[in-house]
């Protein structure tokens, strides 16, 4: 039977239009539309014109804000540093640590005293212990090491950008020139671009409902970086009063809290005591294969010392972690030169202060720690 359909149509003088009745095994065609005319080109421009509107707005309103363009510390940043051991340079003064080391040692202050560039492979937030193996595990690397040390960060294990190194191991072509075309086109132009700044970013942090889990704040944006890893800090953290103590207070939130059980406290002495025995067994290789190595403990002020005092005391920790690896440290506390800087937010210091810093510092090593290629650092 025909449908009504095709009936009425064929009464209507049309051409019957054929349903899927009509044709038993055959597929129903696709319908097909016509695009109606438009100015496409006039459509496209506008797009593009609302496009660099809302894009100049949202620089703007970092801009006012303080913001200033700065490379972004990822991955693939950190990997073109460490690929120039790969490359050859592997005779040079490398610095791992955490963001102490990579705040307040200045590359340029330190090229300027010794000749030689070194390369910054510090990370934000993580201890540096798993880097350590890995140049101990690279026979490639013959120069100068040295470690910085956090203690929260170090003798916890904490490892804040643990995904450097897989991500340096296994980079793809297509990621390195990803990060080729930002760092030229998108990052030393536009203030916005940090992920500090980023709109879901921001909307995360708005004052919304509080939820448990949800209350706590996160690290905000202190640093400028450089194409190199050279880091410095934000001026609206030394100029911003507001700034500077909400960074206080992201700080506090974990110098506070509830006594632990002796079952925690055993478990945080079984994880210092592996991160002291790991490092030191690194060390030994390294020292081995006649790279110079040297500990720092870089300063730190305020609450944020009495904190490490409290939980990491010196005895239990710097003390034992030079003992067992039998290689010099450098602690701030020892030396009238690595005081009275100035630390804003008590852990790292303005850019005048790493300068004047970084300029001691490398004048104590150079004396204390001399090379035994007869190199200097």
């Amino acid at each position: 039977m025909r449908s009504s359909i095709s009936s009425s149509s064929a009464d209507q003088g049309q051409s019957p239009r054929l349903t899927a009745s009509d044709r038993p095994g055959v597929a129903q065609p696709v319908p097909v539309r016509d695009i109606p005319q438009q100015p496409w080109a006039r459509i496209l421009l506008g797009a593009l014109l609302l496009l660099v509107a809302a894009t100049g707005a949202w620089e703007w309103y970092w801009r006012a804000y303080g913001a200033v363009p700065s490379y972004r510390d990822d991955d693939a940043l950190w990997a073109r540093q460490r690929r120039r051991i790969d490359a050859g340079e592997g005779s040079a003064t490398v610095l791992v640590g955490s963001s102490r080391t990579l705040f307040d040692i200045q590359l340029p202050v330190w090229e300027r005293l010794s000749g030689r560039r070194p390369i910054q492979l510090a990370l934000d937030g993580t201890s540096p212990a798993s880097f350590v193996e890995d140049l101990a595990a690279d026979p490639k690397f013959t120069g100068r090491l040295l470690i910085g040390i956090a203690p929260d960060l170090f003798f916890s294990g904490f490892e804040y950008q643990r995904s450097a190194l897989p991500y340096y191991r296994k980079e793809s072509p297509s990621q390195r020139v990803g990060k080729v075309l930002s760092m030229h086109l998108i990052e030393p132009w536009f203030a916005f671009y940090d992920p500090d700044f980023a709109l879901m970013t921001v909307l995360r942090r708005q004052p919304w409902p509080e939820r448990a889990g949800l209350n706590r704040m996160s690290v905000r944006q202190l640093e400028v970086m450089d194409a190199d890893r050279n880091d410095h800090m934000w001026s609206k953290v030394v100029t911003d009063a507001a700034y500077r103590q909400m960074a206080r207070n992201i700080w506090a939130q974990d110098f506070d809290g509830p006594p632990e059980t002796d079952a925690e406290k055993a478990e945080d002495q079984r994880v210092l005591d592996a991160q002291i025995e790991r490092t030191a067994a690194a060390v030994a290789k390294l020292r081995a294969r006649g790279v110079t190595v040297v500990f720092v403990r870089d300063p730190s002020a305020g609450a944020y010392l009495a904190f490490e005092n409290k939980y990491f005391p010196r005895a239990a920790t710097w003390d034992v972690l030079l003992a067992k690896s039998g290689v010099p440290g450098i602690h701030f506390q020892d030396y009238p030169e690595l005081q009275g800087y100035d630390l804003p937010e008590w852990s790292h210091m303005t850019q005048e202060s790493a300068d004047r810093y970084t300029t001691a510092l490398y004048n104590i090593i150079a004396k204390r720690v001399p090379p035994t290629d007869g190199s200097r650092w």
